[in-house]
């Protein structure tokens, strides 16, 4: 067969239309805001199913995110999801947040533990929420929130086991969660297996893979370590001799992620969370390969 009459094998794969979410960071300054501003405007144009906005550890990030997330909604046609985290805040003070989000026309929120500051082992506010399931409960409380949850296909860190880690995302879907986004991972058999002891343990709430591009694999290496995350060691063969050739690194990241969607779609996933990192370039490639297509070339 010839290559005008054949399919290409991503194109091949991925028959089914599929969707995508971004998760951008708030900047710290004001060059890193312009920096972020551009990722949302080049991707604004591909109308994801929302784009999320994370939170620092110990809630450092509070104003940042909150302007960054009205910014989006206020500016732009995209819907924003602001990450709302337990650790370092009392309860009344979290649900004043949420309030806010309330009356600024937020609806979605990404409900999570979070991390303390500094790599501090977690403890729980005297008076706040302890975990993200009291979370999700209290914002139910408060109103009728889209809710999005963390899922961890190779366990949270700080669970003592998988089935601990899998009663507890069942734990905070049940309490009123709408969805589960999971940590990145690099083998997609990983997700898979995931993905089937949820239905096992009665999880119909989807589970939405999350996907890095991997720019700077050195970095990637040391937050997989604390975080949990498996590196596999062709990986490493992939990038090596790329550290200074940084064009060369974003084709193989934007390679990478393209062949991970492309097995997860072929199993029948239909959405998928990109970590952005703030740059709109890999995640507008990878979009691209799904068939995601800014809407007004179509």
């Amino acid at each position: 067969m010839s290559l005008a009459s054949s399919e290409l094998p991503i194109a091949a794969a991925i028959r089914r239309p599929v969707g995508v979410s971004f998760e951008f960071f708030p900047p710290k300054t004001d060059k890193m805001q312009q920096s972020l501003w551009e990722c949302v405007q080049r991707l604004e144009p591909l109308a994801p199913q929302f784009v999320s906005v994370t939170y620092g550890a110990g809630g450092t990030t509070r104003e940042r995110t909150h302007e960054t997330v009205v910014r989006i909604a206020r500016e732009t046609a995209l819907k924003p999801a602001a990450h709302l985290t337990c650790v370092g805040h009392a309860r009344g003070e979290v649900d004043d947040i949420a309030r806010r989000y309330w009356d600024e026309g937020i609806r979605h929120i990404v409900a999570l533990r979070g991390d303390m500051p500094e790599g501090q082992p977690y403890a729980a506010h005297p008076e706040g929420y302890a975990y993200a399931a009291d979370l999700v409960a209290g914002l139910k409380r408060i109103a009728d929130f889209e809710i999005s949850v963390a899922a961890y296909p190779e366990t949270h860190p700080d669970a003592p086991s998988a089935g601990f880690d899998l009663d507890n995302l069942k734990r905070k879907l049940d309490a009123g969660a709408t969805r589960a986004i999971s940590q990145y991972f690099f083998d997609p058999a990983v997700f898979l297996r995931f993905r089937e002891r949820c239905a096992k343990a009665g999880i119909a709430a989807p589970v939405i893979p999350g996907i890095l591009p991997v720019t700077n694999f050195a970095q990637v290496q040391k937050f997989s370590a604390a975080c949990g995350a498996s590196v596999p060691a062709w990986m490493a063969r992939l990038f090596e001799g790329l550290d200074d050739d940084p064009e060369t690194r974003r084709l193989v990241a934007a390679t990478l992620a393209a062949e991970q969607c492309q097995a997860l779609a072929a199993d029948g996933v239909e959405q998928f969370h990109v970590y952005t990192l703030n740059r709109a370039d890999l995640a507008f490639a990878i979009s691209h390969i799904l068939g995601i297509r800014p809407k007004a070339a179509e």
